[in-house]
């Protein structure tokens, strides 16, 4: 049974600001999550790494490989109240809401494996830039071309990764 949580990032470290993001290419997410893993980084939110890249490598598998079939009804309710402009926004505005809801099987438990999440990040994103042919229609979206679909997942990317300021390099 799929149900939603609430993302709660800002309640870990008060001290440590989100840093703005934005992607130009999927190549520029696996590059900002390598260098994290590498170099190390604080948490101005709730999530870790492993949780964060675990997270957008199961959002982004689901345009190629079908949505969740039991997403919640408020999804559904969302989409035909509310989806397209929603989109719309989100596109146009290049973030996503803050403290948003999300489908709880898809938030990886805390202190899990980084190299492994970040290494499923890269293999999903290589998957997602070489697909041929339709995308699953999202739950809350609807169906989308692959442009909407690309700058939704980078704008998602940016969204979570923006809460994991990496350590300067030295």
């Amino acid at each position: 049974m799929n149900t939603l949580t609430c993302e709660g990032y800002g309640a870990v470290m008060a001290s440590v600001q989100r840093r703005q993001l934005e992607f130009g290419s999927l190549d520029e997410v696996v590059a900002d999550a390598t260098r994290l893993l590498r170099d190390g980084y604080e948490q101005a939110g709730n999530w870790d790494l492993a949780q964060v890249a675990g997270h957008l490598a199961t959002w982004m598998r689901f345009p190629l490989e079908g949505f969740p079939r039991k997403a919640p009804l408020m999804m559904w309710v969302l989409r035909n109240m509310f989806g397209r402009s929603l989109r719309r926004k989100i596109l146009r505005e290049r973030k996503m809401v803050e403290r948003g809801f999300t489908l709880k099987e898809t938030v990886p438990a805390p202190s899990g494996d980084a190299a492994g999440a970040v290494a499923k990040l890269r293999q999903t994103i290589e998957r997602f830039k070489g697909h041929i042919g339709e995308y699953h229609p999202s739950p809350l979206f609807g169906a989308m071309s692959r442009d909407e679909y690309t700058q939704l997942q980078l704008i998602h990317c940016a969204h979570h990764l923006s809460f994991l300021v990496p350590h300067k390099a030295g």
